[in-house]
């Protein structure tokens, strides 16, 4: 591959495994400080070392390697916000009582069922300064309240910290919110926050106030509002106000990319502006006004679109090539596209980690280097044949690159993309061209009806179409079971199988036979360790109680209702390759591994003369479990989440007289037993 001789190539490689390391070993500023002294010293004398030589050798090269893995490393720590002196995150006492917290509004994020959610900042703290992101949950009950960008709250409440999984193979949604530096949560009530009239203005404030600008005319205009915010987010890249049914379908459909705003719809805007900027004269301080123009505006859509991951990649990879063609030089894709991601991690680390991030680099990638091949298998003579097969091809890439992570984050398939790409990518350029200007004259409260009405009904046109390709559920294929091992070795097999096609010879058919015997071992391997493990499981949930027994790939299930069972279990059978062999009932008195189990429902009902090794308790039952706990004598007592919670403290206290342990789910999640 040449772009792997591009030396940027092998440093950016350095600076991301540096970027993993830190995260992964959780590195501590003092260690990273010192490793990257040493490793510089390293660079500098390999670098005195062969400064007269033409051929660096291969210590110059380590140690430039070494530098720049060291330099990811304290990037990231250094824009690890928990690592500053002032944050919250370091004093426990904001986690355990009321504090009187003053919070700054960044931005609206998207709603759950309940509440309304926004990313906040916190100033002060009792009155100490602090640092740090919170998230703000503000239930939609309270008078439909809604705040903008820069209101400042007072507000007195506790602390909640970012929990783990409270079920097995669940997305560690805590996890989530670290990566983009929250690690705490605040709930609203209407009697816990009083609003400022001041408002905080800053860059934020303003591209907000312009997208509430531009989708409040919008709105006066009788702008349909499902439309209106498939509309926003295809131009402005803002989901938050989009229903859970519009963003199924179109994953369903396989459309889901044209809902966040990256290179394909920045590339439409740059042709946009070339169109718009056309009448400037190409002298040289024509052409330089052109490019500071583009740039300029590309850079303002991406703080009007919220500094996405995906709008930040795409806006510096095309800001990259209009400086190319400003200086009247080839771009070199592959360079454009090291170059920006290098830069964008350089500022924004933890992108990295960002699903979004990661899918829109693979696909870039896979695009540009696989489609030459997709599309030299076949040459149509018609015009139309050629066209779709350009775009089929195009598609495919994006799709075959972007399958095992797809797999690995979301275990789905879309298999009709094929058919939607065709239609919607055509469509697609007429549409962001279109919107972009009613966008514009929107700013301005410019809405006649004749300019706005063609823009909603193309909207209407485009979701009526992916909602009839989602209907055909049949070919979505879901509940793929796949993990990290099956990831890496199927693009093993992707890449050695492309390279084989692109240059047939036996050193690479060798490599793509040892990809192929790799992943046929990894998927062994996955077997015979989930053939051979054995797991018994108390799940949380508030409502009812779910137990599992799983022997190897045979799931049991215990549960009074399988039905309000049935999402929660699904993630852990897809996530063990497991089946869900039968449901039946909770029996009171279980045997696994040797352990003798009681379970105590509402009834309350139990033989005394049963010494169980651990003692669960279910749907809130009416005992005196200081008298039980001294009859059957467990080694451990487990409540789940159907409790009352005023039982589980005074659970808790009495276990915690007789020194036996006690695990709330509702605390500290699932219970396994192994």
């Amino acid at each position: 591959m040449k772009v792997l001789q591009f030396p940027l190539t092998r440093v950016v490689i350095g600076f991301v495994l540096g970027i993993l390391f830190a995260y992964y070993s959780k590195l501590g500023i003092r260690v990273g400080f010192e490793m990257i002294l040493i490793c510089f010293s390293l660079f500098s004398i390999s670098y005195f070392l062969q400064k007269n030589s033409l051929k660096k050798g291969i210590f110059f090269g380590l140690a430039t390697f070494l530098l720049f893995f060291s330099i990811g490393s304290i990037t990231l720590i250094t824009h690890n916000e928990s690592n500053q002196e002032k944050h919250y995150s370091h004093h426990l006492a904001y986690f355990e009582t009321e504090n009187l917290l003053e919070v700054t509004i960044q931005e609206k994020i998207k709603s759950t069922t309940k509440n309304d959610r926004y990313i906040a900042t916190v100033s002060t703290i009792n009155d100490s300064i602090v640092t740090g992101k919170i998230l703000l949950n503000c239930p939609k009950e309270i008078a439909n309240k809604k705040f903008e960008t820069g209101a400042q709250l007072l507000i007195k409440e506790r602390l909640i910290q970012n929990k783990l999984p409270f079920n097995p193979n669940q997305f560690d949604y805590g996890k989530y919110l670290e990566n983009k530096q929250i690690y705490g949560q605040l709930y609203l009530n209407t009697r816990n926050h009083f609003e400022s009239p001041i408002i905080h203005r800053d860059l934020n404030y303003y591209t907000a106030k312009l997208r509430s600008t531009i989708i409040h005319n919008l709105e006066q205009a009788d702008f349909s509002s499902k439309e209106l915010n498939v509309a926003v987010a295809l131009i402005l890249g803002q989901k938050q106000d989009l229903s859970s049914d519009v963003m199924q379908d179109y994953q369903y459909a396989g459309a889901i990319h044209i809902l966040s705003v990256s290179g394909l719809h920045i590339g439409f805007i740059l042709l946009f502006l070339n169109f718009i900027l056309k009448p400037i004269p190409n002298t040289r301080k024509g052409a330089l006004l052109k490019l500071t123009l583009t740039i300029s505006l590309l850079a303002l859509f991406a703080l009007i679109a919220g500094l996405a991951p995906s709008v930040v990649r795409a806006v510096t990879m095309f800001s990259f090539i209009a400086i190319g063609y400003y200086l009247r030089r080839s771009t070199y894709i592959y360079h454009t596209i090291i170059v920006s991601l290098f830069l964008i991690l350089l500022f924004q680390p933890y992108f990295l980690f960002d699903v979004g991030f990661q899918l829109s680099y693979i696909a870039l990638f896979f695009i540009l280097w696989l489609q030459p091949l997709i599309i030299s298998l076949w040459n149509p003579e018609n015009r139309i044949l050629k066209s779709a097969w350009e775009i089929l091809s195009v598609s495919v890439a994006a799709q075959i690159g972007t399958l095992p992570l797809s797999l690995y984050y979301f275990h789905q398939f879309p298999s009709l993309f094929f058919i939607t790409n065709l239609i919607v990518i055509p469509c697609l350029s007429i549409i962001m061209f279109y919107g972009i200007g009613v966008m514009i004259l929107a700013a301005f409260q410019i809405t006649p009806a004749f300019i706005i009405k063609p823009f909603e009904w193309s909207i209407y046109g485009l979701n009526q179409f992916i909602n009839w390709i989602a209907s055909f559920k049949s070919f979505v294929l879901q509940d793929i079971p796949f993990n990290l091992y099956l990831l890496l070795t199927t693009y093993l097999c992707i890449i050695t199988i492309t390279l084989w096609f692109k240059k047939p010879k036996f050193n690479r058919l060798v490599w793509v036979l040892i990809a192929i015997v790799s992943l046929q071992l990894t998927h062994i391997k996955t077997q015979w360790q989930i053939q051979n493990e054995k797991e018994w499981i108390i799940f949380n949930q508030n409502y009812n109680s779910l137990l599992t027994q799983r022997s190897g790939k045979q799931i049991i299930a215990y549960t009074p209702d399988s039905t309000a069972s049935r999402s929660t279990i699904q993630a852990y059978v897809v996530g063990n390759f497991s089946a869900l062999k039968t449901t039946t009932k909770i029996n009171n008195l279980n045997y696994f591994n040797g352990n003798k189990i009681l379970v105590l429902d509402s009834t309350g009902v139990y033989l005394t003369i049963i010494h169980p090794d651990i003692l669960v308790l279910t749907q809130s039952p009416k005992i005196n479990l200081d008298r039980i706990l001294k009859t059957t004598q467990p080694k451990i007592v487990v409540a789940d989440a159907t409790n009352y919670k005023t039982l589980q403290k005074a659970w808790k206290q009495s276990c915690k007289k007789q020194k036996i342990p006690f695990h709330a789910t509702a605390e500290k999640g699932y219970f396994i037993l192994n």
